[in-house]
């Protein structure tokens, strides 16, 4: 579970930094990529607050399956 926990992180990162320069570039390429710089600058917002709460809801879930081991077991 680490393994995949460490590929889905680094896919993250670089998702992030793509997502950056990508904002970085169309904000440095002028007037006539304002609608693509508006969309990459929601999305460097956006996707980050939405890895964080996909990996809130996930702790959530598997604290809440731990912690009920034994209702399966009867």
């Amino acid at each position: 579970m680490k393994k995949i926990q460490r590929i889905l992180a680094i896919i993250g990162i670089v998702l992030l930094v793509g997502l950056y320069l990508s904002t970085l570039i169309f904000a440095l390429l002028g007037k006539d990529f304002f609608p693509i710089f508006m969309a990459s600058l929601f999305s460097s917002f956006v996707v980050p607050v939405l890895i964080w709460a996909y990996g809130f809801i996930y702790k959530l879930i598997k604290k809440r399956t731990a912690a009920k081991p034994e209702e399966k077991a009867s």
